[in-house]
């Protein structure tokens, strides 16, 4: 439903009365402008652009609760050392680790990306393992992590380690490069990663293994996220397509720790985790080596003598105080106002983009709940173009590495909020779950599965279309 439209509009509207049509497809009139849409966080959203896009706290936040969001900023920002360190509060890194910082891999709060053709990874790109199920005890541990880590290498690839200590291995990326036709004749070219893992220190690695590269999603609007009820996200759900549009979403259903049952799950790019407190825990724990009441075990595994013989006997790495204060922090970094969300060409944009059917996963809008200890987030009219459910986006992107209900084709669909200053934030910010996409046509183009009747009404846009709809894309 269009709401909220307003007699400017109007007037522009009759001014210009374009139509335009996909080929092959009934004409379709240019969308109009829905109110709020210019503010997709809601009364959250800030009017900055360039390189702090990401990095404002959220508008409305009342003055006494800024330290705290400040608090949290340092020790998100700031690197972590060994333990044990006197009067430090950043103490606890590793010894087995991918990055000092949450900073180190959320580049300004964005999005993270991956090495160059041929570069060996220096932060910014995790690679997660896995091993099948293959006993009754690994099947009771599927519902608890949603994978069977690796006896030696556990569940991810360490490529920093700190002194005395080998790190598991180091990870090399190189491209296989095709070239995609649209029906007009234009071409683009789309890139496919091939991960190496090289000098492996603890062994040798199964043929079976299940592994899966993730650059660092962006910061912003998670709390937000957080704060949808389950049952808007599982209103979406449609697991057998009892309609017949071909897309059939789903939850994933995952473990939470602090409240010892099963939950819907929300953040990561497998919808692994069911809060903000637990996904948070969990990148100290897996990305830094940091522990938290919530993993108070470090990453290190029985078979890896160094990393144990190195790690201090004391309590968490980081207290309760601390990681409440980072996920504050988290929970209220703003989305950035949208600048063009009236232009003409953004709204042609608009329209083609629900033609194809791209709304089908990325449901542009939603009431937040209202929650009482998170007044900010409290009920906002927010629009981050996601439906937060599992999809099947074809062999191309599959990584072939289930995590709890997700097989490994399905991804969660992922908020399109922010995605145009990708770039202002980190100028080599790459998109999906491995990087490999440069550009949002690139991006667009590995669309498979439930998203393959959207590619190809894509693939048949003329140049002014397509162009339109990245218009309107990066205008979110």
């Amino acid at each position: 439903m269009v709401k909220g439209l307003t007699a400017s509009f109007l007037t522009t509207a009759v001014t210009i009365v374009v139509l335009f049509s996909l080929p092959g497809c009934s004409k379709v009139e240019p969308a109009a402008y829905e109110d709020g849409e210019k503010w997709p966080g809601g009364k959250t959203s800030v009017t900055v652009s360039g390189k702090s896009s990401f990095s404002r706290a959220s508008a409305n936040m009342a003055a006494n609760r800024r330290l705290d969001f400040s608090v949290g900023d340092s020790f998100f920002k700031s690197d972590w050392v060994p333990a044990p360190q006197p009067d430090s509060f950043r103490d606890g890194l590793g010894p087995l680790f991918n990055t000092r910082s949450c900073e180190g891999c959320h580049i300004l709060d964005g999005r993270g990306h991956s090495p160059d053709d041929g570069e060996l990874n220096e932060g910014g790109l995790l690679i997660r393992i896995s091993v099948p199920a293959t006993t009754q005890k690994d099947k009771e541990q599927l519902t608890r992590s949603g994978v069977v880590p690796h006896p030696v290498y556990g569940d991810q690839i360490q490529d920093f380690s700190l002194g005395g200590v080998k790190h598991e291995a180091k990870v090399r990326v190189r491209y296989e490069y095709s070239t995609i036709r649209f029906s007009d004749g234009e071409s683009v070219q789309i890139r496919k990663p091939v991960i190496s893992l090289e000098g492996l220190n603890y062994g040798p690695l199964p043929d079976n293994l299940m592994m899966s590269p993730r650059i660092a999603s962006p910061m912003i609007g998670l709390g937000l996220l957080e704060a949808i009820s389950d049952s808007q996200i599982l209103a979406n759900e449609d697991p057998d397509d009892r309609d017949g549009d071909g897309i059939s979403g789903r939850g994933n259903r995952v473990w939470d720790i602090q409240n010892k049952k099963t939950a819907l799950g929300r953040f990561g790019w497998k919808a692994g985790q069911p809060n903000m407190t637990q996904q948070s825990a969990g990148a100290f724990n897996g990305d830094m080596g940091i522990t938290s009441s919530l993993f108070p075990d470090d990453n290190c595994t029985e078979s890896q003598v160094s990393c144990k013989e190195a790690t201090p006997e004391e309590d968490p790495d980081v207290s309760d105080s601390i990681l409440e204060k980072v996920v504050f922090y988290s929970r209220n970094l703003a989305v950035p106002m949208r600048l063009d969300s009236k232009d003409p060409e953004v709204l042609k944009g608009k329209a083609l983009f629900a033609k194809a059917r791209c709304t089908g996963c990325h449901i542009p809008n939603f009431t937040t709940l209202k929650v009482k200890n998170y007044p900010e987030q409290s009920e906002q009219n927010i629009w981050p173009y996601t439906d937060l459910l599992l999809h099947d986006m074809g062999e191309e992107l599959a990584d072939n590495r289930p995590e709890f209900l997700a097989s490994g084709r399905e991804w969660r669909t992922p908020p399109l909020w922010g995605i145009g200053k990708t770039r202002m934030v980190n100028p080599k910010g790459t998109f999906l779950h491995d990087g490999r996409a440069r550009t949002i046509m690139e991006a667009i183009l590995w669309h498979g599965g439930e998203a393959e009747a959207a590619k190809q009404a894509v693939m048949d846009m003329n140049k002014e279309q397509r162009t339109a709809l990245v218009r309107f894309v990066n205008s979110l």
